[in-house]
């Protein structure tokens, strides 16, 4: 139990790098899950393209809202941005940053699934079958338009006795390829260099402005988790005082079971301590509301005379 609290402390005070392996662990996930998948093509006009972009586009719109889920950061900002101004104005440059962290980590996932499937070729082939232009390729002369389309819609089923050996159908995979890999490096190629430019540039911008937005955006969330395990403590020390005097005629027996007299002076210290006068529900709901409502403004200079 100890170990499994350190590892729960250790992701909460390091949710940063958390997040960073959490959003790595997705795109790992999602290059398994493709090369995992057994990819059917439907060879029917009207069902290649609805499948292949399904393929292409849905799981990455799952993998971007599991990235969403995810990041504890979303919560955090959304309460932020929704909660009463009270005695802390809420500033919108530190909104902005925390969306876009939350948003970056999530488009990992979904971006890798992209690349993947348009390097690999196989949905673009499927989902563009029938929209070539049978003219630039041998075979179709003699064909009506429906059965051009049908021809054409099984070019991604290699082993279909229409298309097995028409001379046209390797000519239109590996012309479809090279347009998805084209497309899938250069996808790449411009989120690389997006990537440098916005590290290049960053020090040309207000780094003061920078610093503090973080500075805030971190204090945010650590606050928030530092409140959190306030409230756990006082809610435990406050249990324990119930439970002890429910069990007040069986008290005797607890300490000599299960407590010894020093430690259960040692608790009553802390008990005090974290319950900080706070004895009641009613005072404890007020609190909790005052929290929401009314949250201290950013100055303790008062609470340190």
């Amino acid at each position: 139990m100890d170990r499994f609290r350190m590892i729960f402390q250790y992701f909460q005070s390091n949710s940063e790098s958390v997040m960073n392996g959490i959003c790595g662990l997705l795109a790992l996930a999602s290059v398994k899950m493709y090369t995992s998948f057994d990819f059917n093509c439907p060879c029917l006009p009207k069902y290649n393209m609805v499948y292949g972009l399904g393929i292409m586009f849905l799981p990455p719109m799952a993998l971007f809202l599991c990235g969403l889920i995810l990041n504890r950061q979303s919560l955090v900002m959304l309460e932020e941005w929704k909660r009463p101004t009270g005695g802390r104005k809420k500033d919108l440059a530190i909104i902005r940053y925390m969306c876009s962290s939350i948003m970056q980590r999530a488009m990992i996932a979904p971006i890798i699934w992209i690349i993947v499937t348009l390097l690999d070729g196989k949905c673009f082939i499927c989902a563009f079958s029938s929209s070539i232009d049978p003219e630039k390729f041998v075979g179709f002369a003699n064909a009506t338009p429906a059965q051009t389309q049908l021809l054409l819609s099984k070019v991604p089923c290699k082993d279909d006795e229409l298309m097995k050996n028409h001379p046209a159908r390797k000519a239109i995979s590996r012309y479809l390829r090279c347009w998805s890999q084209a497309l899938g490096w250069s996808i790449l190629l411009i989120l690389i260099m997006v990537a440098f430019l916005a590290r290049a540039l960053r020090p040309c911008f207000n780094q003061a402005a920078f610093l503090q937005t973080r500075y805030w955006s971190n204090y945010i969330d650590i606050e928030q988790k530092i409140f959190e395990e306030t409230c756990c403590e006082h809610a435990r020390d406050f249990a324990h005082k119930c439970i002890l005097h429910f069990f007040e005629s069986m008290q005797k027996e607890i300490q000599l079971r299960r407590f010894n007299a020093p430690r259960e002076a040692e608790a009553g210290e802390g008990e005090e301590d974290h319950l900080r006068g706070i004895t009641d529900r009613e005072q404890m709901n007020k609190l909790l509301k005052s929290w929401y409502y009314h949250k201290p403004p950013l100055d303790v200079s008062q609470a340190t005379q």
